[in-house]
């Protein structure tokens, strides 16, 4: 095989783009629909890689345009892109009996942006069982109250239970429910499930691999590593200040939080805290909202959830290296330090890249749509390009009225940002190169 086709940052695209291949021509036969005709390719290909690429984003109704064979279809692809392309063909690998070599491990790692080769196996296998447990409990507590709460019928409550178990913990924000989760705002025994399921699935694997093998008396003695330390960290810091903010922003609106009790407000101000930064699921009208949540969703969007799990966005961690990066310059330190710990330049240009990568291609994207739908209010595309690019999911209601140009740029931000930003960061942490000259230094003047 040719060596430069063969990297992990070349096979992982190109492994994502298979399935959503496949996933289009699935959900264009006529049994995919509830009509009998078929979903045509844009249709078939927006949902497919809404999909796979764990977003949540539809141009049409889950629960009345899909059939159950469709809904069916729907599930399996976004099991098969939140647990990763290259980790189910590993799995299968290790079921089969087949011994992994060292590109086998480094593909396997890339998909989920960790570099440990030597701990390949035990994270493939921790991510196959952990979202096997998690979703399997979460299926159980919302089949329970839906059947034994709401009277559903015992196959139909298992339905629900199951396709949102496996939609939240891989923060896909999908629904079979037509209002999403509208109709269960006040219930906290099936928003508390899936708002731990998302929380899960979104902190990443390294960390839960982290917590699983500290289990052991010895390895607890150890010092929690950096990336874990700063994921956990500022997952809580971010949770509560997005819980407060929406309370805050939403407290006298009448159409979202307004109308609520105040215990029911804070726990949907938490739920929304936990959703908006990667999982998609609302259980109030997002186009309801005034602009100073808007902005807070912005915000908090773009930033996502922890790196190397099934969350989308920035990514935490590269949220906080940043603000570390910023005190410590305004400090007058000349090195970033956190938790004790130094961080090498090479990371804090890793993570700029990044960012300045991705609001460039927000913003020329978010221009290009606004020229092609200039009936559609600005404020809500740049909300609609935000959440497809950090495949979040959330909506202000505007995606099925977008044009086929527009909603293909969609398509677009939503595979570049699962796949993408991954890709470019481990290609960055892959392949340094070291230059055997150097220029004159001179210091433009900045600010």
């Amino acid at each position: 095989m040719n060596k430069g086709l063969s990297h992990p940052t070349r096979i992982v695209p190109a492994a994502f783009l298979a399935p959503i291949a496949v996933g289009t021509v699935i959900l264009m036969l006529p049994i995919a629909t509830t009509s009998g005709q078929s979903a045509g390719l844009l249709t078939a290909l927006f949902t497919a890689t809404s999909a796979i690429c764990v977003t949540g984003l539809v141009t049409v109704d889950t629960p009345t345009f899909w059939s159950p064979f469709g809904q069916v279809a729907i599930l399996v692809m976004i099991k098969v892109g939140g647990l990763g392309i290259m980790t189910a063909a590993t799995l299968l690998g290790l079921v089969a009996g087949r011994r992994l070599s060292l590109s086998d491990r480094a593909i396997a790692l890339t998909e989920h942006g960790h570099f440990n080769r030597a701990e390949a196996i035990s994270l493939v296998k921790l991510v196959f069982v952990a979202s096997i447990a998690i979703e399997a409990l979460v299926a159980l507590a919302l089949w329970l109250r839906w059947w034994l709460g709401y009277g559903m019928g015992v196959g139909e409550a298992a339905w629900h239970g199951l396709f949102h178990s496996i939609s939240a913990f891989n923060n896909a924000g999908f629904s079979t429910f037509s209002s999403n989760l509208i109709g269960w705002q006040g219930d906290t025994a099936i928003l508390a499930p899936i708002m731990a399921a998302i929380v899960i699935g979104g902190i990443g694997f390294p960390v839960l691999h982290e917590l699983w093998v500290r289990r052991d008396p010895e390895r607890r003695r150890r010092p929690w590593s950096l990336h874990s330390r700063l994921t956990l960290s500022t997952t809580a810091v971010l949770l509560i200040a997005g819980t407060l903010l929406v309370l805050v922003a939403e407290w006298t609106n009448p159409r979202t939080l307004g109308s609520m009790t105040p215990g029911t407000a804070l726990l949907n101000a938490a739920f929304h805290s936990v959703s908006m930064r990667t999982a998609g699921f609302n259980a109030v009208d997002i186009a309801a909202f005034a602009d100073p949540t808007l902005s807070i969703n912005y915000v908090f969007m773009l930033i996502g959830g922890g790196s190397a799990g099934t969350a989308g966005g920035l990514k935490v961690t590269t949220f906080a290296l940043l603000g570390f990066v910023v005190w410590s310059e305004i400090r007058g330190h000349t090195e970033t330090t956190m938790f004790g710990r130094r961080v090498g330049s090479a990371v804090v240009r890793q993570a700029l890249s990044i960012v300045l990568i991705a609001i460039g291609l927000i913003g020329m994207v978010t221009l290009i749509i606004d020229w092609i739908e200039p009936a559609i209010d600005f404020r809500y595309i740049l909300f609609e390009t935000i959440s497809a690019f950090a495949t979040v999911g959330l909506s202000a209601g505007i995606t099925a009225q977008l044009t086929e140009p527009s909603q293909l740029l969609l398509v677009l931000l939503m595979f570049v940002g699962r796949v993408g930003t991954i890709t470019f960061a481990t290609a960055l942490a892959l392949a340094p190169r070291s230059v055997h000259y150097r220029y004159p230094q001179e210091q433009p003047i900045v600010g």
